[in-house]
């Protein structure tokens, strides 16, 4: 199935909990939204989603931590889009699809696409992400969950496109200009928290 074929899974913003008067990460409990999907969520083809800001398309967000670092990837200029290249991020996850059935099945498969581990953590859910100030942003909604690699190994499994290590704070602090937005906003909600 290619990109432009693919479903996934969304939401009308008229039927997101709350509404969507916020920029960055609340501490909301997820249920509610979760609850939301369940009841009125619906697959589209990603194309007409990425294009419709009345939608918003679901994105299991996650952010591994180790003790005090979190896991912290480089986007190469190997990936498709020119926009990311050298781009950092915090967070791991993707679209929801059909056979996924559900978020958490689209959590787990994203976690096996993209990393490389012989375990599942337990993901904790932290809150619902959104930013309404750019294209991208405008058409997503996201769902973070934290996760603890309690000092297993953990590797990037798409090496051409990504690089990855356990960074502290304090490092991730140093590359925040080059974050992508929704991994800045994230890392701003964790420093908060901490």
């Amino acid at each position: 199935m290619t990109t432009d074929d693919e479903l996934v899974l969304g939401l009308a913003r008229a039927d997101v909990p709350g509404g969507l008067a916020f920029r960055g990460v609340t501490g909301t409990p997820l249920e509610p939204y979760l609850e939301a999907i369940r009841q009125r969520g619906t697959f589209r083809a990603r194309r007409d989603a990425e294009a419709d800001p009345n939608w918003k398309q679901v994105i299991p967000y996650v952010a591994l931590t180790d003790r005090d670092a979190i896991y912290l990837m480089r986007r190469t200029r190997a990936g498709g889009d020119a926009r990311l290249f050298d781009r950092y991020s915090i967070g791991i996850g993707g679209h929801v699809n059909p056979a996924d059935g559900g978020v958490d099945g689209g959590l787990r498969r994203e976690w096996a696409e993209e990393i490389e581990a012989d375990f599942i953590p337990e993901f904790v859910p932290l809150g619902v992400l959104n930013d309404d100030d750019n294209a991208v942003g405008a058409v997503h909604l996201g769902l973070v969950f934290a996760a603890d690699a309690a000092g297993r190994a953990v590797e990037i499994r798409e090496r051409d496109k990504l690089s990855g290590r356990f960074a502290s704070f304090a490092e991730v602090a140093e590359v925040t200009d080059a974050l992508e937005t929704w991994s800045a906003l994230l890392f701003e909600f964790l420093t908060a928290k901490s």
